[in-house]
Parts: structure tokens; C-alpha cells; sequence
């Protein structure tokens, strides 16, 4: 059997929170560019040229280096099924306008590299791509990955930056409207919450996104966002800012049910993204970070194996 075919056998069977088995990858990750365009189209019409060639080089190299990394390796090229320009896609989304080509280029071949090509390709890893390329460089480089680096160029707010480093009051009039519309500085792609969101129910709607890990792990920023809210209303957000501003719908619906590093059975997959939404807020209220979203994505990936240990019983199983 060629190495694609084996490479899709696996991703079927690893997949289930995110993909139906009925479905091939190619038409799933087609249908899943059809849903970014429209929050490629805006980050573009927002951050200009800029926004373009950040997503540009992301895109095109998670392409070339996967296909360099398998003819290393000895397997066949699996361009064909555009895995690999999702995840660039997404991993641009991550990025700020201002992000360097150098930068964007070795994240992104880092992305692929680490985060894919060293567990045997797309559907083996147990840490979601994009999300740890991010990491690498928001960790080796955190003043290019600031986006209050934005402000020179557009005059606009980064609301999770503001609420961190100056309080409620440098939020007050950030409105969920003017969230949901993108109104605010943010990455290319989180920013867009309302265009990611309708991307995302769009994808429950086909059936290649299943409801249990987004609607889960909503929830999870909201409750968690509540009980801070609750303790003290003058020195935390409400659950809706948090809800809506940072990454937190980009990971609801394309990090968190990311294929084989998400659980595969109902329950795990609820408690896995409830899990991880109240890690978005926990490391939004203490860590150094404004935006936890991604970390809050990857160690969720680290408990995967513990989430899976809860599993239904076969019958007549003690």
C-alpha cells in the first residue's frame, strides 16, 4: 500500500473528533479552505499587503517543506490532499501583520517539521501543528510576536494586550460588536471573530467539525470566565470579552479538535475542551502571555492520553 494511502488509512482512525470516516481528506481540507477564505479575504482587506505575504510565505512553506521532508523520508508527496496549506493557513492566522518573512518561514517549516513530519506525517502527531509552531516562536522570539508592534502601523487597540498591561478601564469601550466585526488590532485570523465563527459552524454544519470539543471548550472559557468575573468584577473581564477577543474561536473550532492530539470518545472529548477553555483563561489571568489560547491548546494535547483512558466499557465488561 503507498505511504499516502497508509497516511490517510491512519487519519481516519485517529481522527474522529474532527473528521468523519465517510469523507476523504481532500474534500474535508478543500471545504476547509472554502470556510478560512473569507477570513483570509478580511485579514487581507484590513492589514493590507502585509497580512497577504505573511500568509503567503506561511502557506507555501508548510508546502515545500513537507514535501522536501518526504522525499527524505521516502514517502510520497501528499500535496494533493492541501493538509498541509490548512495548517499554514491557520498558522498564519496566529501571526501578526508585522511578522517578518524570515520569521514566518522558520515557524512555519518548524510547524511542519516538529509538529508532523517527526511523528510520520498529518494525522500521527499528538500536538496540533499550528499551535506549536506558534510556540516555537512566541517563546525565541517575543518582541516580533507582540502585537503591540501593530500600533505603529494602525491605530487601533489590541484589547487582551490593554486588559493585561493597563486594567478594565483601557477596555471599556471594546464592545462585543466591535469583537465579533474585528475591529481590533489582533492576529490575522483570530481577530476575525465573526468570520471565524461563521467558518466554524459552518464546518459543525457539513459534519467535518463534530460539536462535542468546540461547544465544550466555549464553555469552558465562559464558566471559568464567570467565577473570576463573579470574584471580583472590577479587576477581571467578562466571560463574552474573553469569549470573543484572542484566538479563543480560532482554537474552539480548528486547534482544539485538531486530528489525532484530540480524544476520540464522547465524554474525553467534552472534559477535553472544557479543560482546555478554562486553561485560556488561567493563563490569560496569571501568565505572562495576554493570549493563552495556544498554550492552553497544547497542554490540553499533553492530557490526551490521560482523557483517553475514559472510555466507555464493552458489553458485559466489569
Amino acid at each position: 500500500m503507498a505511504s499516502q494511502d497508509i497516511t490517510k488509512n491512519i487519519f481516519t482512525v485517529t481522527s474522529a473528533p474532527l473528521w468523519h470516516c465517510g469523507k476523504t481528506l481532500q474534500s474535508n481540507m478543500i471545504q476547509t479552505l472554502l470556510a478560512l477564505l473569507p477570513v483570509a479575504v478580511m485579514a487581507g482587506y484590513k492589514y493590507g499587503f502585509a497580512a497577504v505575504s505573511v500568509m503567503a510565505w506561511a502557506a507555501l512553506t508548510a508546502v515545500i517543506t513537507e514535501a522536501l521532508v518526504q522525499k527524505l523520508m521516502g514517502q510520497e508527496p501528499s500535496a494533493d490532499d492541501f493538509s498541509a496549506l490548512v495548517d499554514g493557513l491557520l498558522f498564519a492566522f496566529l501571526l501578526p501583520a508585522t511578522a517578518p518573512a524570515w520569521m514566518v518561514v522558520v515557524g512555519s517549516a518548524a510547524m511542519v517539521i516538529l509538529g508532523r513530519m517527526v511523528f510520520g506525517g498529518y494525522g500521527g502527531s499528538p500536538l496540533c501543528a499550528p499551535a506549536v509552531g506558534w510556540g516555537i516562536l512566541a517563546i525565541s522570539w517575543p518582541d516580533f510576536m507582540d502585537l503591540n508592534g501593530m500600533l505603529l502601523n494602525w491605530d487601533l487597540i489590541e484589547p487582551l494586550s490593554e486588559l493585561k498591561y493597563f486594567g478594565l478601564d483601557a477596555i471599556a469601550g471594546v464592545t462585543p460588536v466591535s469583537l465579533l466585526l474585528g475591529e481590533n488590532l489582533g492576529d490575522l485570523g483570530a481577530s476575525q471573530a465573526g468570520l471565524v465563527l461563521v467558518a466554524g459552524l459552518f464546518l459543525m454544519a457539513r459534519g467535518i467539525v463534530r460539536w462535542f470539543i468546540p461547544v465544550s471548550f466555549l464553555a469552558g472559557v465562559l464558566v471559568t470566565g464567570l467565577v473570576y468575573n463573579l470574584i471580583d468584577p472590577q479587576a477581571y473581564a467578562s466571560p463574552v470579552f474573553h469569549l470573543l477577543s484572542g484566538s479563543t474561536l480560532l482554537a474552539a473550532f480548528f486547534l482544539m479538535p485538531y486530528p489525532s492530539s484530540s480524544p476520540a470518545w464522547r465524554l474525553p472529548m467534552l472534559l477535553f475542551g472544557f479543560f482546555g477553555g478554562a486553561m485560556v483563561i488561567i493563563i490569560r489571568t496569571y501568565g505572562i502571555y495576554p493570549d493563552g489560547a495556544c498554550f492552553a491548546v497544547l497542554l490540553a494535547n499533553l492530557c490526551t492520553p490521560l482523557f483517553d483512558l475514559i472510555q466507555p466499557k464493552p458489553f458485559g465488561g466489569r
